[in-house]
């Protein structure tokens, strides 16, 4: 296990949001703690797809499964990174069409 801070911790980050699935993930879990079965469920997705893009987001460091009984129980791994979470979504970006494509893609 290695342990990052500063800029590689932004990287870990940045890569985690940069799917739309991961990031509805961890607004869940900034949200409440919660089984893989329930997070597909709720966002839609198949439980084979939450269980990769959970092994990605625990990979990165983002979220720990707790383990409950026989099952697991996903968490942020640090309560800040769900009040980083909800600070961003309070940002307004002043965005360059001709350099930014819709879905956040650099075009320049």
């Amino acid at each position: 296990m290695q342990t990052l801070t500063h800029a590689p911790v932004l990287a870990r980050f940045g890569y985690a949001v940069s799917d739309p699935t991961r990031s509805r993930v961890l607004l869940a879990l900034a949200e409440s703690p919660s089984y893989p079965s329930d997070l597909a469920d709720s966002l839609e997705v198949s439980r084979q797809s939450m269980s990769n893009h959970l092994a990605c987001l625990r990979g990165c460091g983002l979220v720990v499964a707790v383990p409950d009984g026989r099952r697991s129980r996903y968490e942020l791994a640090d309560q800040r990174i769900g009040h980083a979470i909800k600070d961003l979504l309070n940002v307004v970006l002043a965005v360059d069409p001709a350099c930014c494509a819709p879905d956040g893609e650099c075009l320049a």
